[in-house]
Formats: structure tokens, C-alpha cells, sequence
């Protein structure tokens, strides 16, 4: 250990284009491009004509900012301006480690990844600049059970995806790595294609086809100013000139949250510090005739990869020993910081050095020559802010880059896809930027990001929940009530029971791939809401109103469905222009012109701002609220449900006097509220909507009316369990950016024949009439001790087909469930797949939907009987 202290080179802020042994000439395209005329004043600054109105400014010159200029130019827009506060890959990308990988855990990320690789690969012949990309593959390195598992599970969320993607056995990594200690090496995840590139070299080259397509890029340029028009235009001050665009992009790294702040925004982002360790040249590594593989020791929480004759490698220290940047918080990032670097720290990550030596050996007599500690930035969930954001029209961020480099080939191409077509590619709500409010606030944001840095290697579990900085100021009326009761889940802010626990149970969260502390208890819960009452706590629905003269007419052109009359409500489906699921909305007409639109939790700012978008560009004579904080929601449902309630209220809760899909101002428990006659359960059931302020009284008091029928809690699990027997589609699931309505089978609601021409109605004309290619299916599984949980591959005679879309253990039927897309061909009821799970292939079957028939269903049958009797 001593030699490897004492030949640590502590020159932290030399040119690192030794290290990565790649050659960086900054790139300069011919004065032609660089002084093309279009849209330019008169004046000439920084060597080339100053440009007063574009189409899209971008803000920052990074590697992201790059490729959505270069997406954008590429893609034909004209007048596309990237501007730059000092330098080309100042911030973070001059000083990334460069990974680039295809793999990512979740779903829609690997067509992020995907996109990013396959751009990087023709990079270097399209622009004529060197981008260093070295394709070695990469090896993650699974040395515990667990952790096997988890590749199992990946293994099937991949299958159906372009990527290759292999598990191996340590003999195998060994030849792929044939100096690692294979001792404690129980299976490795293989990934073709991976490995690394020179970050300056790629941000050069992305800079250099955005100019070849007729972008400028203008710097130093730093933006002091910004200024919206009443037109959704925005003025962009710079020292040189103010620059009028239709749209800016922020995309401008640690600065983000400063640019933020000029518009009135504090975004969530927050600098942390990251090290890695470039060595001399390693013999062992020089005798090799192949370039190494990337490794991901996930134990060791390191990457590490050869660089030129060495090796580099990257630990995640544990939260408690990370740290963050917050001064730059609190006081901004000191001016002139871009190419400087941190000090380093070795003694923060020695932990992890000495892992990375008992894993490749090697490293004990290897010479350190440099230690990189720089700023690189997180979002409290370490996904990054892509997309439009709400509460500004036309500004759009592409921030909260902890891995910018394998990110931004594609995300570049995302958003320009989205700004150029007026909708996204594909869907990736998890990085929408409006997931996001002020209830994200600085120690959320600064415990978070601590949790997501420290957490970044540990094992991804289904069901995952992450417990720093919660409760958030938005926790809930009911929270202090509830929250010793069960296990409790975090939704945008909120704090929402999953499960509750009784005397005998196993508690606390107990993450596993298989059946865990959960499955009992929420099959209690769906036996009590099947058989009896029960009460759940729905207030992290996203809530609005919308009134005013032209409300009637901007809810038909959004939304696909006819409006309810006023005192009904229905489901409602905001698609997009080429006809995909964007949102699933329940609404109710309160009174004449007003509105209350209810979407997911997960969707709020997502929703409103689609919906303030379209009131905005159509000019629309509306008013729109966001109701969601000032308005709690409780749900009682089961058969016992009219009984419990009716002791409360004066109101006629019959079917007769209250039917299905019937809202009414009541008074409950004295308490003035809004009841819908509805359940996401499928069984009888009321939502009532009630100010925060009376939650807690109306909650004790429906409680106390129901002792005498049993009633008790129940949470989100069993609310999902029960959904999916009565075959409810799920937003984010069934339905979303990358699915239609028809082959989701939401054609009930769907009216094609409506007067108004809703956006994305031409489209489904077309679609419809073409035909389908695939659609969702109803699967019964049968399994051991464990239930899909959705983005599983499907097979048939040895083929992949589909992929399922969520599913669950029905605890009415003793059988696993699922919903799944699966050819046309294949969706005949009877017809038999496999499902695989942690590597195993289940038998499972088409059958006719529903499994269990709502409440209404059935009570209509039973009349229609009693009729005919």
C-alpha cells in the first residue's frame, strides 16, 4: 500500500488527452460554415456573423448541448445557435471517464444507450473528426447470489430488446479478462459493443456536424439574461447581442440550476464529486494482444478499463463518505470554474482501491500517475431532467447528466425527434423534468443525491423503495396516522401506504426478486376488499381544474373521449399527434364550463403542462389550476362500502340514487366534500375529494362508522392485484408514448366519430385502418415463488414475441397474471407462451379478460337475470 502512496502524481490539472491517448485538436469548420448569413445582423462577433433570431438556442457546450445541436441541424431545422460560456467541454465532459455502455436497468434508458453507441460508431466517418471509440465490450461481475439474480432478472427485461446481451461463467469472464481473480466470480453480464470514448474528441466531432449542417456555435458566450415574450418567445441577453428564439434548450451541466434561477426556477441538481485513478503502463496489460473489457466489480461499487497500456478506475464511495458540492448551491458556481479540477482524496476511496486490487491483482504493483476528482452532476434519482418544462412555455432542459457521456448521443436525438415533431420518440416519463416540484426541495435534493451516489451499485430489486430525505414537506394529511401502520411508499413527494402490517407480521421493507414480507398481507387486503370494506389513502392523485369560456372545446381537442355531462365522469385519453397513449385522465364535469381532471401521481406536471401547452398555442379563453396539494383523496371500497358510508351522510348512496360514474357535492360526516361513485379495485366503491384540512377528521370518522363491518386499510399492492384481475389497463404500463389505444384495447373509449378533430384522431383513423400488428394480451401463469412484475420477454417455440407490460399474483384465482403485447397471430384465446422469469421460461396462457368482473358488471348481470327469471 505504501508504494502506491508514494508514487500517487498529484499534477491534478494536466491535459488528460494523455491519459485517454487520444488526440484532441479542437475543431474548426471553414469559415464558410462558421460565417453563413442566414437569420444574422450585420455585426460580427467572436470571428462570424451574430445571429438576432433562431429557431432553438441551446445553453451550454458540453457534450449534450452538442449533440442536440448537431440532432437539430441534422434533422433540418435552420437557425439552431448553441452558445457557450466559455470554452467547448468545460464543466464536466472535458474530465469524464468516458464509459459508454448499452446496458441500463430500466427499460426505455436502453434506447437512450442504444442510440448513443450507434451514433458514436459512424461518428468519426461522418464529420471527419477522431472520436477514440474503443468497443471492447464490457463485464459486469456478479459475486453473490443476489447478485446473480439481478443479472437473471435483466437477462429477461433485455431479450426483447435489439441489444445483445449474455450471462457467462467465470471461466468465460476470465478469457474475456484473463487478469481478474475469478475466485469469488459466480457469473458475469456480457455486453458486446461496450467500452469507452475520448469525451473532448466526441463533443469536437458532435460540434463539428452541427456546423457542417448549418448550426452556429457561438463562444464565449455566456447567457446573462432571459426574457419569455407574451408570444412563447424567449429574448437571450449575452454580452454580445440578444438572440430572440422560439425555444431554449438548457443544457449547460452544473450551471443548470444558475440558468434555472433566471426564469424563476431552482432545479434539483447538484454537483458531487467523483475520482477516478489513471495508472502507468501496466506490463501484464502490455503483453496483451486484445484491448481488456470494461469491468463493473458491483461489490467493489468500481469500474475499471484499460487506458493505452494501463488501466483507470472509478469507485462510488459509500453515502456516508461521498461529497457533494453544496456551495455551489447556496452561492453558485465560483466565475471563471470550467476546466479546473478538485483535490483529490485517495483516502475517501482506499476502500474501494483495495477491492479493485484483490479483484485484479496487478494493481498492487501498478504506478498511480494521476487521481481525477471532478464535478459531475445528480438529480436526487440520478436520472437527468429531459424534456419541456412546465410553468415556462418553451423552455426545455437537458440537465442532471451523472453519466452525460453514454446519455447524450441519445438524448440528443430524443429531443430533437420531440421538438422537431411535437412529441417524443418513444416514452421516458422517468426522466420527464416536471416529475419534479417544490416540494424537491435543498435537503431533499442534498440527501437524495448523497443516497443515489452511495446506492449506485447496489442490487436493483423490483419494488425498489430508497428511504433518504423523506418524509418531503408534501407527506400528506394522513401520514402521522398511518405511517407506523404499514410500509410506506414515496410518490412524487407523497407518502402512500403499499401494504399494512397486523400482529404476526413480518415488517420493515424486505426487497426480493421472489414472493417476500408483502405477499400475505396484501392478500389480506384483497380478500377485505373483495368480501368487505376497505379504505385507501389516494391523495397523491394529480388534481385540476379546468374552467372557463373555451374549456368544453380545449378538453375535446384534447382528449379522445366525448365530455361527461356535468355531475358524470368517464376516462378520458390525451394522445399524441401520431396517435400514442400521452396521458389517461378521469374526468368530471362539476358545473357547467368546469372541470375536474385526475391523472396518476406519477404523471401531474407531466399532464398539465401538455394541457397548458395546447391552451397556450390555441389561445384558448381558459383558467387552469393545479388542485393536487389543497385536495386530499380518500377511497372506500367492497360491498360493504354503501353501508359504512350511508351512516355518515343524508345523501341516497343506492344504486338508484348515486350510479356509477356519478359525482355529487355531499356532506360526510359534516364535512363538505366531492363523492365519485368509482374504485380502481373494480369493486363498489367511492372516491371523495376532500381539503387537506379535513382529511384526517373524515378519515377517523368513516373508520369509526365501519368498526361494526370490519373495516380496515389496505394499500397500493392490493389496489394493483385487484386492478389487473378486473383487467384494468395501467398508465405507464399498458398504455403510454410507445402504444396506441386500439392495441391496448382501449377503444371504448376511444370516439373516432366525435365532431371535434382531437389531436392524434387522424392518426388512429390511419392506423385503424391498416390493421394491427400486435395487441395486449390477458395471460395466466403458471409459477412457483414468483409473479411478473412486467417488461418480461415472452416466447414461443423458441422465438421471442412479446414482452408483458405488468402483471401480479390474483388472489382471487391462486394464479399469476399478467398483461403482455404479443402478435396478432398470437393473442386467440387458448393460445399457449412462455414467460420467462429469473431465467426460467413459465408456462402461461391467453385467456379471455376479465379474470374477476367489476362490481358493476356484475350487479348488472344479476338484474338482467333476475329479469328473465
Amino acid at each position: 500500500m505504501s508504494r502506491i502512496l508514494k508514487l500517487i502524481n498529484f499534477n491534478l490539472r494536466r491535459d488528460l488527452a494523455a491519459c485517454r491517448g487520444a488526440t484532441r485538436t479542437i475543431c474548426c469548420t471553414s469559415r464558410k460554415h462558421a460565417e453563413q448569413s442566414d437569420g444574422s445582423t450585420g455585426s460580427t462577433v467572436l470571428g462570424k456573423r451574430w445571429k438576432d433570431t433562431a429557431e432553438t438556442v441551446i445553453i451550454g457546450g458540453g457534450c449534450v448541448g452538442a449533440s442536440i445541436a448537431y440532432h437539430l441541424a441534422k434533422g433540418g431545422m435552420k437557425d439552431v445557435v448553441l452558445l457557450e460560456k466559455s470554452e467547448l467541454t468545460a464543466g464536466s465532459t472535458w474530465h469524464a471517464a468516458g464509459l459508454t455502455t448499452y446496458y441500463h436497468p430500466g427499460i426505455n434508458l436502453k434506447k437512450v444507450h442504444y442510440d448513443s453507441c450507434k451514433l458514436y460508431e459512424s461518428l468519426e466517418a461522418e464529420t471527419g473528426q477522431a472520436v477514440g471509440f474503443h468497443q471492447p465490450g464490457s463485464v459486469r461481475i456478479a459475486s453473490t447470489q443476489a447478485r446473480v439474480d439481478e443479472m437473471k432478472y435483466q437477462m429477461t427485461r433485455t431479450h426483447w430488446h435489439v441489444t445483445e446481451q449474455y450471462m457467462i461463467t467465470p471461466e468465460r469472464v476470465h478469457e474475456l479478462f484473463p487478469l481478474l481473480n475469478i475466485e469469488k466470480v459466480l457469473a458475469g453480464l456480457y455486453t458486446p459493443g461496450d467500452g469507452h470514448i475520448d469525451p473532448y474528441s466526441l463533443t469536437m466531432a458532435l460540434a463539428a456536424g452541427a456546423r457542417m449542417y448549418g448550426a452556429q456555435i457561438y463562444n464565449p458566450a455566456p447567457v446573462t439574461g432571459l426574457s419569455p415574450t407574451e408570444d412563447g418567445k424567449w429574448d437571450v441577453l449575452t454580452p454580445h447581442g440578444t438572440i430572440r428564439a422560439n425555444r431554449i434548450v438548457n443544457a449547460t451541466g452544473f450551471w443548470a440550476r444558475e440558468v434555472g434561477q433566471l426564469i424563476g426556477f431552482d432545479h434539483p441538481t447538484i454537483p458531487v464529486h467523483h475520482q477516478y485513478v489513471v495508472t502507468a503502463t501496466v506490463p501484464e496489460v502490455k503483453a496483451l494482444k486484445t484491448e481488456l473489457p470494461v469491468i463493473r466489480d458491483l461489490e467493489g461499487s468500481y469500474y475499471l478499463r484499460q487506458e493505452r497500456d494501463g488501466l483507470l478506475f472509478g469507485p462510488y464511495e459509500k453515502m456516508e463518505k461521498m461529497v457533494l458540492q453544496d456551495s455551489w448551491v447556496r452561492d453558485g458556481v465560483p466565475p471563471g470554474f470550467g476546466k479546473e479540477l478538485f483535490e483529490s482524496d485517495l483516502d475517501r476511496i482506499m476502500e474501494h482501491v483495495e477491492m479493485a486490487m484483490e479483484m485484479v491483482p496487478v494493481l498492487k504493483t501498478a504506478d498511480i500517475i494521476n487521481i481525477v476528482s471532478g464535478p459531475i452532476t445528480y438529480t436526487p434519482d440520478l436520472l437527468p431532467m429531459v424534456g419541456p418544462h412546465q410553468g415556462a412555455r418553451n423552455y426545455w432542459t437537458a440537465i442532471g447528466f451523472g453519466y452525460g457521456v453514454i446519455h447524450a448521443g441519445g438524448i440528443g436525438k430524443f429531443l430533437s425527434d420531440w421538438i422537431r415533431t411535437g412529441e417524443p420518440p418513444y416514452d421516458l416519463i422517468e426522466c420527464d423534468p416536471n416529475r419534479y416540484g417544490t416540494w424537491a426541495d435543498i435537503p431533499f435534493m442534498c440527501a437524495k443525491a448523497r443516497e443515489s451516489y452511495g446506492f449506485n451499485n447496489v442490487v436493483g430489486y423490483p419494488k425498489e423503495e430508497r428511504f433518504e430525505g423523506r418524509p418531503t414537506i408534501r407527506k400528506g394529511a394522513l401520514y402521522e396516522t398511518l405511517k407506523d401502520k404499514g410500509s410506506m411508499g414515496f410518490h412524487s413527494g407523497w407518502e402512500q401506504p403499499h401494504y399494512y402490517y397486523k400482529p404476526g407480521d413480518e415488517t420493515g421493507y424486505k426487497p426480493s426478486f421472489r414472493r417476500t414480507n408483502w405477499f400475505g398481507p396484501v392478500g389480506r387486503e384483497c380478500k377485505l376488499v373483495m368480501e368487505n370494506v376497505g379504505v385507501i389513502d389516494l391523495s397523491p392523485f394529480g388534481k385540476f381544474i379546468v374552467k372557463g369560456t373555451d374549456s368544453h372545446k380545449l378538453l375535446d381537442r384534447l382528449f379522445a373521449n366525448t365530455m361527461p355531462k356535468v355531475g358524470l365522469t368517464n376516462i378520458s385519453h390525451m394522445l399524441t399527434p401520431s396517435g400514442k397513449v400521452f396521458a389517461e385522465v378521469t374526468i368530471t364535469q362539476l358545473s357547467p364550463g368546469e372541470f375536474l381532471l385526475i391523472t396518476g401521481s406519477g404523471s401531474e406536471n407531466h399532464d398539465l403542462r401538455w394541457i397548458e401547452a395546447e391552451a397556450e398555442d390555441g389561445g384558448y379563453d381558459v383558467n387552469i389550476s393545479n388542485v393536487t396539494d389543497d385536495m386530499g383523496v380518500l377511497g372506500v371500497a367492497g360491498p360493504n362500502s354503501r353501508k359504512v358510508l350511508q351512516k355518515l351522510t343524508e345523501e341516497d348512496l343506492s344504486d338508484s340514487g348515486f350510479k356509477f360514474l356519478h359525482c355529487k357535492l355531499i356532506q360526510l360526516a359534516g364535512v363538505p366534500l366531492r363523492a365519485i361513485r368509482i374504485s380502481y379495485t373494480g369493486e363498489l366503491g367511492w372516491e371523495m375529494y376532500i381539503e387537506q384540512k379535513h382529511m384526517a377528521a373524515v378519515y377517523q370518522a368513516i373508520m369509526e362508522a365501519g368498526k361494526d363491518e370490519g373495516i380496515d386499510n389496505f394499500g397500493t399492492y392490493a389496489m394493483g392485484s385487484l386492478r389487473l384481475e378486473k383487467g384494468f389497463r395501467g398508465w405507464g404500463a399498458e398504455m403510454n408514448c410507445d402504444t396506441n389505444p386500439l392495441e391496448a384495447g382501449l377503444e371504448y373509449f376511444i370516439k373516432l366519430n366525435k365532431p371535434a378533430d382531437f389531436i392524434g384522431k387522424a392518426a388512429l383513423q390511419e392506423i385503424k385502418a391498416k390493421g394491427l400488428k400486435r395487441k395486449l394480451s390477458y395471460l395466466t401463469l403458471d409459477t412457483d415463488d414468483i409473479d411478473p412484475e412486467g417488461n418480461e420477454t415472452i416466447w414461443c417455440n423458441g422465438k421471442v414475441v412479446g414482452n408483458t407490460t405488468s402483471g401480479a399474483y390474483s388472489y382471487s384465482s391462486q394464479q399469476s397474471l399478467a398483461f403482455a403485447y404479443l402478435p396478432v397471430e398470437l393473442c386467440s384465446v387458448g393460445q399457449k407462451v412462455e414467460v420467462e422469469l429469473l431465467g426460467r421460461k413459465y408456462p402461461a396462457m391467453v385467456i379471455q379478460e376479465p379474470l374477476v368482473l367489476t362490481e358493476p358488471t356484475r350487479t348488472r348481470l344479476q338484474k338482467k337475470a333476475k329479469s328473465k327469471a
